[in-house]
């Protein structure tokens, strides 16, 4: 089993939701987060004065599925969110050593 971690523009959450249920992701973990990268933030005017915004805000989804699939849903997510501007996001995938449903006690890809 994967754990894939991906950043995503907030305005991208819908429409990369919609591309993974279709890819057959079952369900997801979604978080509100801030970060920089390369962008590293952007100034804003307010009332007259600069300021420095230096986390810019970000989706963070958290999806584990089987091994198999960690590579299409990689793409999936890569196509849908990429709008070719700085700040589309980074992929991460990680191994998954046990996965367990609590309330059926099922384990690792039937806990899927």
């Amino acid at each position: 089993m994967k754990l894939i971690i991906a950043t995503i523009k907030p305005f991208k959450l819908e429409e990369v939701r919609e591309a993974l249920t279709t890819a057959g992701v079952r369900g997801m973990m979604v978080t509100e987060i801030k970060g920089f990268g390369s962008q590293s933030g952007h100034t804003e005017i307010y009332r007259g004065a600069e300021y420095a915004v230096n986390f810019v805000p970000k989706i963070k989804l958290e999806i584990v599925v089987p091994a198999t699939m960690a590579d299409q849903i990689v793409e999936t997510i890569t196509k849908t969110a990429k709008t070719g501007k700085i700040g589309d996001g980074k992929i991460f995938v990680l191994d998954v050593e046990q996965a367990l449903r609590v309330r059926t006690g099922e384990t690792n890809e039937e806990a899927l």
